[in-house]
């Protein structure tokens, strides 16, 4: 069923055409919902019509009013103010609609078209996840949902950085303090164990180099930390690795299989998935040989001491090393190789990076060598850049060992939503008037058993964390607080879990069971203020859709589904379920509510959320 806004868009096109010889652009009609304030369900801002009218703002607003009612049987008045035109749509129309759409996916099959390539996480083997990844891997995959549910082929990537002078870091610290230690030994998860011998580098390092500032007065600190013996044996083993040593690369594959482990173990709890992972270590060679044909075609250039660099100076940059005077490769070398090989396997539609802001450069950096390449497909990278997460405290330092661990985090919210969740319980309890009604508090609370009440607390953490990070626009940065994002009220992921919870109790009670369509006949129903409301809230719900797709924006779902919650609760206080003795007028409320439950529960699935059906 087409959308009551694109049959008005399509009419006030045609009306300004007859009635003021007006071609609009399609981009002039503005349809919005009416301001609670004035009567009407959809409002045209005829502003931009007002010059061509000849006509004041109300005027002309009549005018086009006029036009559409004689044109839409489903418009039953209008009014102006000012130069918004006020627009009342029938009853009809809202229950046609709510009937139709109930009974379609809202999500649209993913097409087989070219492929929109998604890179996320990308972390660094020297280390665990923290809150930073979480981010990103939460964004990135909901961003990827959401242009699957537009129809779009999606291809979910990641690409591990796996060698590197970091990961030299945490190995070269292993081999000289680690005495031998694994996970199995020590009972750490590998990642954490990994990231453990990074700090202690770190911190080994901070030694020497102050050692060294201390001997020489006033010498930088970049300067003092690359003349530490420590730095320098870390860049020889980077050195080493390139040219294949075994000992190093035994090492190197032990220390990562560990990392691996951990990293999977996760990404699994946090419900995040690939369809293909990328490791920097196959993929830096295919950018050096890239570097040695920009060599060869004048468009890069070497220095005297062999460093290779590409100059950008002309294009209101400055030059970028591209290869290290010991031939060493840089993060921008497997970014040019990856980069390629992506192209060659998905002969994509466009390759998105979601990566910090703090990375802006590099990307624009990354496009520009490829055109200097001769790659026409570097048109094709967006930077879908977000905003660091910070804590109450201040920013995280992963050397400094500062940072907030992704699994720790996860323990931390399931713990927490547990303690929010019984004690909730034991102020109903505590409050319930009588045996009678404490009996069935402790009831209602039994439905679920030991293991299903960890399982719900567990799923309430991470709607929680989810939701708290998700509804942020990605651009902007954003304070994380564990305490905030778990409240059962306000605009949370608890809240919308428990609201759909809500409805689906509601039609457990009604007597329908999961998955079974309630019928209502919509012959002469009359609906109330809030039923409408609701009805047009949730028929708003593909707009949002596409435009969180065309933004990359899960933040648009999380806020649309917060409104969609908040105005399903007003309807449910204020109107009688259960207790309507009209049964057709029962069941059209009924199945409001299941459609209501529908919408959050698929809004939520893209958010990576859960819907609880009993809390």
């Amino acid at each position: 069923m087409e959308s009551i806004e694109n049959v008005l868009s399509k009419l006030s096109l045609q009306a300004v055409q007859e009635l003021f010889g007006f071609e609009a652009p399609a981009s002039a009609i503005q349809i919005q919902k009416t301001d609670k304030k004035f009567e009407g369900d959809l409002t045209l801002v005829v502003f931009p019509f007002v010059k061509a009218a000849r006509k004041s703002p109300e005027e002309t607003g009549k005018t086009i009013g006029t036009y559409l009612q004689e044109h839409c049987t489903d418009i039953i008045g209008f009014n102006t103010v000012k130069g918004f035109l006020n627009l009342s749509i029938s009853d009809a129309y809202w229950l046609e609609y709510l009937d139709t759409a109930r009974r379609d996916d809202p999500h649209k099959q993913p097409g087989d078209g070219k492929p929109i390539v998604i890179e996320y996480s990308s972390p660094n083997t020297n280390k665990p996840l923290h809150l930073g990844h979480i981010r990103n891997n939460l964004l990135g995959w909901s961003v990827a949902e959401i242009l699957k549910a537009n129809g779009f082929n999606v291809k979910k990537v990641n690409l591990v950085n796996d060698r590197g002078i970091h990961i030299c870091k945490s190995m070269l610290a292993w081999l000289r303090w680690g005495n031998g230690e694994t996970p199995q030994s020590s009972g750490m998860k590998g990642d954490h164990l990994v990231g453990k011998y990074y700090v202690i580098f770190s911190n080994h390092l901070k030694e020497e180099t102050e050692k060294i500032q201390s001997e020489n007065p006033g010498m930088e600190k970049e300067e003092a930390e690359r003349r530490t013996p420590l730095m320098q044996e870390a860049q020889q083993m980077l050195k080493k690795w390139e040219e294949g040593d075994k000992e190093i690369r035994n090492l190197w594959e032990m220390m990562n299989n560990w990392v691996y482990e951990g990293f999977d173990a996760t990404y699994r709890r946090l419900g995040i998935d690939f369809d293909k992972t990328y490791y920097e270590s196959n993929t830096y060679l295919l950018g050096k040989s890239m570097v040695q044909e920009g060599l060869e075609k004048g468009v890069l250039y070497k220095r005297e001491d062999g460093s290779v660099w590409a100059d950008l100076r002309d294009e209101g940059l400055d030059e970028k090393l591209l290869l290290r005077k010991d031939g060493t490769s840089v993060y921008m070398t497997q970014d040019l190789g990856t980069a390629r090989l992506r192209q060659q396997e998905f002969d994509a539609e466009s390759l998105i990076y979601v990566v910090g802001n703090e990375q802006n450069y590099h990307f624009d950096v990354l496009k520009r060598v490829l055109r200097k390449l001769g790659y026409p497909w570097a048109e094709k990278i967006t930077h879908l850049s977000y905003g660091m997460v910070e804590l109450p405290e201040g920013k995280m330092k992963s050397r400094e060992g500062t940072v907030v661990d992704a699994d720790d985090l996860m323990d931390k919210m399931t713990q927490t939503a547990k303690e929010t969740s019984e004690e909730i319980q034991r102020k109903k309890e505590e409050n319930a008037a009588g045996q009678a009604a404490a009996a069935n508090a402790q009831a209602n609370a039994a439905i679920l058993n030991e293991d299903e009440r960890e399982d719900l607390y567990f799923r309430l953490g991470m709607g929680a964390l989810k939701y708290f990070i998700l509804k942020v626009d990605p651009v902007k940065n954003m304070l994380f607080n564990p305490k905030e994002s778990i409240d059962f009220n306000g605009n949370t992921g608890p809240f919308l879990q428990y609201t759909h919870a809500r409805i689906c109790s509601l039609l457990r009670k009604g007597g329908f069971q999961e998955g079974q369509l309630v019928e209502f006949k919509n012959d002469g129903l009359r609906i109330s203020d809030k039923e409408k409301s609701l009805i047009q809230n949730l028929a708003s719900y593909p707009a949002v859709l596409k435009q969180a797709g065309n933004a990359y924006s899960p933040a648009l779902i999380a806020n649309y589904l917060y409104d969609l919650a908040k105005d399903f609760n007003g309807f449910y206080q204020d109107t009688p379920v259960l207790r309507e003795t009209d049964e057709n007028l029962k069941s059209f409320r009924l199945a409001l509510a299941q459609y209501t439950g529908l919408i959050l529960k698929k809004g939520l699935y893209l958010l990576g959320i859960s819907a609880p059906s009993a809390m």
